[in-house]
């Protein structure tokens, strides 16, 4: 079996991942009706980067999954856990009371890596009432963490003995196919609800970038010339943007008939063509510095940037439309710079704090802050806010 090489940083990668967050910031903020796109490529880097990670330690000899998703969850949940513990009680201060009542009912299903089938079981129409759930946007977390626990076990078994990656490769391309006919038939309803948050209708955006990770993949474009990798990335990346900025929203033709698998297999693509050549043209314009920065903040970027959004009012200090989504993204940006410093980086580079005994116990005391919040919060009567229409003609 070709085992993985071990891959430097690329800036780049970072690069697509800070014009991802951007996209999907103005398509929130109401200015990109095309920007949810930026979801999907956000799902085409963690496939790749994730097989990446899981082909080179298989390589070496053994994959302990145990260690990765410990890996993981050190990453993920503690910048998670803090945007959550923080939303509550600000709702509480601020929201309205439906909005307060549903962060609390969402909370526990947010926890659990599974808000996404939550709000399909719901059957909330993510397109329309999104504007009343803070965390709403979690959905797309959920649906990586359901794929990195199932992930790492296919890998597992198939990428083991001679071709192992030529199995896995086949099998992310298989599992890629299903997920968009299972796409094609759900999406075809009047709410797309369905289609668009489901873990097995958006497996084919993760599937794909595990694809583009493997040795077949990796093998086809190492012998492309710079030339001919920037022959091919530049209107990659313009057909990316493209499709950003046209996207019409969700009613688009074909969106859910294709439109969204075209858009992962061309972000798989590039990611690939980047991957091997990162210091080509578009490497060097993508992995510049404002939009590598970006990509290095757009985790806690987008944990923070929907309840900023919901709870900051609209107009604010006189700003509207342009003027209040540079406010609103200056505030959210604030917010994530502070998380990122004071949560995410000492985690992640192993702080005293956060490492050993003392790492656990803050890991108890933040569960336990959390679950002492949900609680403690008082639950809006349904109705609370509103105007009985009966009553208005009474004397």
């Amino acid at each position: 079996m070709v085992s993985a090489p071990r891959r430097a940083h690329i800036g780049a990668l970072d690069g697509l991942r800070g014009l991802a967050v951007t996209a999907v910031l103005l398509f929130h903020a109401g200015q990109m009706r095309g920007g949810f796109l930026g979801v999907d490529l956000f799902f085409v880097l963690s496939g790749f980067l994730i097989t990446g990670l899981l082909l080179e330690e298989l390589g070496g000899g053994r994959l302990n999954l145990t260690a990765f998703w410990g890996r993981r969850a050190r990453r993920l949940l503690p910048a998670l856990t803090v945007m959550v513990t923080s939303t509550l009680p600000l709702a509480w201060a601020f929201a309205r009371p439906d909005m307060l009542r549903f962060a609390l009912q969402d909370a526990p299903w947010v926890a659990a890596q599974s808000v996404n089938w939550h709000y399909i079981h719901e059957q909330l129409g993510y397109w329309d009432a999104a504007g009343t759930r803070l965390f709403a946007h979690l959905w797309s977390i959920g649906v990586e963490w359901q794929f990195y626990l199932a992930w790492p076990l296919v890998v597992a078994l198939a990428g083991k003995g001679p071709g192992g990656q030529r199995r896995v490769a086949l099998v992310a391309v298989a599992g890629a196919l299903i997920s968009l006919l299972v796409m094609i038939k759900l999406g075809a309803a009047v709410d797309t609800t369905r289609a668009y948050e489901g873990t097995d209708t958006r497996a084919f955006s993760l599937l794909l970038g595990a694809a583009a990770a493997t040795a077949p993949v990796r093998d086809a474009v190492a012998g492309l010339p710079r030339l001919a990798v920037d022959a091919i990335c530049v209107p990659l990346l313009c057909g990316l943007s493209a499709s950003w900025l046209l996207t019409g929203g969700e009613e688009t033709p074909g969106l859910f008939q294709g439109g969204m698998f075209a858009h992962s297999l061309g972000s798989a693509v590039l990611i690939a063509l980047l991957a091997r050549t990162p210091d080509g043209l578009v490497g060097r314009v993508v992995g510049s510095a404002a939009p590598r920065r970006l990509g290095e903040l757009s985790y806690s970027l987008y944990l923070w940037h929907w309840p900023v959004y919901l709870l900051l009012p609209r107009p604010v200090a006189g700003l509207d439309g342009w003027g209040w989504t540079i406010a609103a993204v200056g505030l959210s940006l604030l917010v994530a710079l502070v998380s990122k410093a004071v949560v995410e980086d000492p985690v992640r580079l192993r702080a005293r704090w956060a490492t050993g005994r003392r790492g656990w116990a803050a890991l108890a005391v933040a569960g336990v802050t959390a679950v002492g919040l949900w609680a403690a919060i008082p639950r809006p009567r349904p109705g609370a806010g509103t105007v009985d229409v009966s009553m208005l003609n009474q004397p």
